[in-house]
């Protein structure tokens, strides 16, 4: 990017200290934008990239505690001046199946996948309204767009995500905000280590996911994305 560091857009990443976030930030540092990271573990926050400083900042964020998604939107927007874009990164893979009963673990998918998002997103949209082209990109999955398993708490949650990014879309589309959702198949980290499915080295990785983010936020207003399908594989449904 071509920008003096202090109009060099500002964008929040959660669940930035670890697989597609982490790979998301180090992207991001590498086009000279300032980012704003949210987590749950601080520390390693900056033990990966640094400490806080004019281009970086460090926030506690918990999907389970509402109040810490305010304070990280508020402090952002104190220490920057603005927000210019929203990456919904941080996510839960705790398998809930259809015969399951157990409503502990699909209350805390809902939390993590669903409500966090939404409520970031809610926060952000004022700010992000202001610029005239303020950015939200949803990372949501394949599960989001087709069910291949049993994972009904985990489907669930991504198909609401998909429709959390099209009612965002047409909500904020004439203030300039434009919202993507990226739908990988397997990518290669540790959410995926569970499968034998595909061998890690034929997965999706982390810096493609990271590139293809950088291009939905890149995007004129008038060449928006709604969805970005990427597979590792072919399928015979998508």
């Amino acid at each position: 990017m071509h920008t003096t560091p202090q109009s060099a857009p500002v964008i929040m990443v959660s669940g930035a200290n670890r697989g597609i976030g982490a790979a998301i930030v180090r992207d991001l540092l590498q086009h000279d934008y300032r980012l704003s990271l949210g987590a749950r573990d601080t520390a390693r926050l900056e033990a990966e990239f640094g400490p806080p400083g004019d281009r970086l900042l460090h926030n506690r964020f918990d999907a389970y505690e509402p109040e810490t998604a305010k304070a990280w939107v508020d402090e952002t927007a104190a220490h920057f001046g603005r927000i210019d874009g929203l990456v919904n990164n941080a996510g839960s893979g705790e398998q809930v199946l259809l015969t399951d009963d157990n409503e502990e673990a699909l209350d805390r998918l809902w939390a993590v996948n669903v409500k966090a998002p939404l409520r970031l997103t809610r926060l952000c949209l004022p700010h992000l309204e202001e610029t005239g082209r303020g950015r939200i990109v949803n990372i949501v999955s394949m599960s989001g767009k087709r069910v291949r398993n049993g994972f009904v708490g985990y489907n669930m949650t991504k198909f609401a995500v998909m429709g959390l990014t099209h009612t965002t879309r047409h909500v904020a589309w004439e203030k300039g905000v434009r919202a993507t959702a990226i739908c990988p198949s397997f990518v290669r980290t540790e959410m995926s280590s569970y499968t034998s499915k595909v061998k890690p080295e034929d997965m999706i990785q982390p810096e493609t996911m990271a590139e293809l983010v950088r291009t939905a936020i890149e995007l004129p207003n008038n060449a928006a994305m709604a969805e970005m399908l990427v597979n590792c594989r072919l399928e015979d449904m998508l």
